[in-house]
């Protein structure tokens, strides 16, 4: 039987590979009927909700509470906040009746929450003392997106959509939230090592009814860009238009602030694609389902090391771990390295008959690190020291990948060959400067850098695409 591996260069084929591994590694199914709707299997669908237990952490960390909004708005509702309705209004899925009766109102399916939230939020905030709200939840949106659908990048049920929502009293706490939710997605991105650029998008492509947000973008293979989350200052415009208002304490009646961010299950793609390689899937330790693969080589036969195996299993779950005992007699230990490495396990154990007769284990690494032997007592310690240096292996490469994928330009005369993959560019925040360095790059702006994992010398150097002079960097990329 052939070796289980996917054998694409991801870099050379993209699509082919990315179609290949969430494929053979059973991430999802792309052929359910309905166009930009998949079906999760439980591998995949494992990995993505160890990934959501480590946002939701880190929102519960931070004082926000978990809720639940219904996924039906009316019309009426949806249509207080009229940028919002204009900017969501074309891809919002309508439900005007079930299949015998017509209903007064029509009902829009949950492209968002904002407005469902904020109805509530209306009626339950009164006082200095119900603020800051800090709420989130975990639920499935609908878009009716008009791009290419494309598995996990871009569909048109999220299914796995984390949006948190606050309210404040004044401005300065909402920056305050602003600055809080930032270095909480930080945490977050760092812990599944993807780099990313932190942008703040320009006014005229700003979320519908938003004063400003923040995106956090990566690369993949393929050259495009994928926004990993938002975070969005929404000032007191839903605040006014749903009358969200509350008594302060020296006596008068003002509409709050409000802040809102999102992730969605995007970001486990993005994990494939930054992580994977011609093996396949490369999971980080935290997130993978399966954290250790055992291997037993051994015949059927052999009933000691197949007992010590066991014990090994036990031991490791008695300390929490992820683990899998392979006793397949189908397969050869050979086979077994294969398919498990395409997985994406990022540590195996070997064990044979010398590591039996010794109460040792052999640990193998997804990063094709040099195996070590180490005795039974020491495997926790081994194992945790083996999982930092897989994620050190994994932050660097990532970082790598990004690189190689980012041009910086500083000379707009001469944009040269560059046909895939983001630019750094010169920029004055200017929307005509703007439509310049799209026009000469072909790309989208996709906002001014505020962070960069790539350290970038001091715009005010250089001039603009325009001519003028640059005061920031902007970040410009075809995206999913």
């Amino acid at each position: 039987m052939s070796r289980k591996t996917i054998g694409i260069d991801k870099y050379a084929d993209f699509d082919d590979w990315y179609q290949a591994v969430l494929r053979e590694a059973d991430v999802v199914d792309i052929r359910y009927p309905v166009k930009g709707m998949i079906v999760w299997r439980p591998y995949g669908l494992k990995a993505l909700r160890l990934a959501q237990r480590i946002l939701m952490d880190l929102l519960e960390r931070t004082g926000h509470q978990e809720a639940y909004f219904p996924s039906l708005i009316p019309e009426s509702i949806f249509a207080k906040e009229k940028d919002f309705l204009e900017g969501f209004g074309g891809e919002t899925f309508v439900i005007e009746g079930t299949g015998t009766k017509k209903f007064n109102e029509k009902f829009y399916l949950r492209p968002t929450s904002e407005t469902v939230m904020y109805y509530m939020w209306s009626l339950w905030v009164k006082g200095r003392r119900d603020l800051p709200l800090k709420m989130y939840q975990a639920v499935n949106v609908f878009r009716y997106e008009t791009k290419m659908t494309h598995p996990i990048l871009r569909v048109r049920e999220i299914m796995g959509f984390i949006e948190a929502h606050t309210a404040h009293a004044t401005f300065e706490e909402s920056e305050v939230q602003i600055r809080e939710a930032v270095g909480l997605y930080k945490e977050f991105f760092d812990r599944l090592q993807l780099p990313y650029f932190i942008v703040k998008t320009p006014p005229w492509d700003t979320f519908a009814g938003a004063e400003y947000n923040y995106d956090f973008i990566t690369v993949m293979p393929d050259g495009k860009g994928l926004e990993l989350g938002s975070v969005i200052n929404l000032g007191q415009r839903f605040a006014r238009a749903f009358d969200i208002k509350f008594m302060d304490t020296d006596g008068n009646v003002k509409h709050v602030y409000q802040t809102c961010y999102g992730v969605s299950e995007r970001v486990l793609g993005a994990v494939i694609g930054v992580h994977g390689d011609e093996k396949g899937l490369f999971l980080p330790p935290e997130i993978a389902p399966i954290q250790v693969v055992i291997v037993p080589i051994a015949k059927p036969d052999e009933k000691e090391i197949h007992e010590y195996a066991r014990r090994v299993k036990e031991y490791l779950e008695s300390n929490s771990v992820r683990v899998y005992l392979d006793e397949d007699s189908e397969h050869t230990p050979g086979w077994k390295y294969y398919f498990w490495e395409m997985k994406g396990v990022p540590t195996r154990l070997e064990i044979g008959p010398r590591e039996a007769e010794l109460k040792t284990v052999t640990i193998a690494r997804r990063d094709n690190a040099p195996k070590t032997t180490v005795k039974l007592e020491e495997l926790m310690s081994s194992l945790n020291q083996a999982w930092r240096e897989v994620n050190k292996y994994l932050r660097e490469r990532a970082l790598e990948h990004l690189k190689k994928l980012t041009t910086i330009v500083t000379d707009c005369s001469t944009p040269g060959e560059r046909t895939k993959g983001l630019i750094v560019a010169p920029w004055d925040g200017s929307k005509r400067d703007a439509e310049e360095l799209e026009k000469v790059f072909n790309r989208g702006v996709l906002g001014e850098i505020t962070e960069s994992p790539i350290d970038l010398p001091p715009a005010s150097n250089y001039s603009t695409c325009s001519g003028g002079k640059a005061d920031r960097w902007a970040l410009l990329g075809v995206t999913y």
